[in-house]
């Protein structure tokens, strides 16, 4: 339902779902169309975390730390003991568990940005977009990177290019070679297509599953709380309406306190697949 000037259900979750990108999509696939929105916001975060692991850094003393320091010891003492237990290798552990760190802060920031309330920065782009002139109804901006599969995916082929570089620096350009044609079925030349075949399917299905779970959860959650908003739009329009903003509320609190979780939970795990897969990357079979 929607008012007699306002958009239907369908078209305000459409809208909130559409991305602001460099140019229409020609095709079903078009890598020359990029999300703007997504960019942006990646970019942000991450510059906005990594000022934030610096100034842990600069404000760290060897005295009795600080809330924030301490806040920021604990995250930095789980990631570690976390990479240890994974990646036995010291020298990897100098590069790998600063790295998963940031994984770790970066999709959470990017994560987060779902508990903003759903039309705030969207409506402050339409202020903008119609100020410039533009028709604002097509002043597209999503906010939460992670709920854009092209982000999820560019993340994962990045560890799979980590991975690719620790199994050539830890075994060798031909030890790797000789791994893919002869794991995991044995060193038999009849068997060599096989194994390299299942070796490819294996890095695929890694890469794949790790940047797709990432994007189902967080792309569930911004529903989610779409839908949740919409309850305050039906309400102006129900004679029973009086109850639904006060269900709204608690919908949203409730769902907004078990994303929190989800949040969390999602870059706890894409970092932990990081490790294991780097980690994997250092075994010989």
């Amino acid at each position: 339902m929607a008012a007699a000037n306002g958009p239907t259900a369908g078209e305000y979750i459409g809208h909130h779902l559409t991305h602001w990108q460099n140019k229409p999509m020609s095709g079903v696939i078009d890598f020359s169309v990029y999300n703007l929105d997504s960019i942006f916001w990646a970019v942000t975060l991450g510059v906005i975390g990594s000022l934030f692991l610096w100034l842990a850094a600069r404000k760290a003393t060897a005295g009795v730390p600080g809330r924030f320091q301490a806040a920021v010891e604990i995250l930095v003492e789980m990631v570690d003991s976390q990479a240890k237990g994974i990646i036995h290798n010291a020298q990897s552990r100098k590069l790998v568990a600063p790295m998963a760190l940031t994984v770790f802060v970066w999709i959470f920031m990017m994560n987060a940005m779902d508990m903003l309330p759903v039309d705030f920065l969207p409506k402050v782009w339409e202020a903008i977009y119609g100020a410039a002139g533009h028709d604002p109804h097509h002043a597209y901006m999503r906010v939460v990177p992670t709920a854009d599969l092209s982000t999820t995916l560019g993340l994962s082929v990045s560890v799979l290019v980590m991975c690719v570089f620790y199994n050539i620096k830890v075994k060798g350009a031909g030890g790797w070679i000789h791994e893919l044609f002869t794991a995991p079925f044995g060193n038999h030349p009849i068997l060599w297509p096989v194994n390299f075949v299942m070796q490819m399917i294996e890095f695929a299905a890694k890469t794949v599953s790790h940047g797709m779970r990432l994007f189902g959860n967080m792309y569930a959650g911004e529903l989610v709380f779409m839908l949740i908003a919409l309850m305050g739009g039906t309400a102006a329009l129900s004679l029973s309406g009086v109850l639904l903003p006060i269900g709204q509320i608690i919908a949203g609190s409730i769902w907004a306190i078990f994303h929190i979780l989800i949040i969390t939970l999602q870059a706890f795990i894409f970092m932990m697949l990081t490790l294991v897969y780097i980690g994997q990357a250092h075994d010989h079979h």
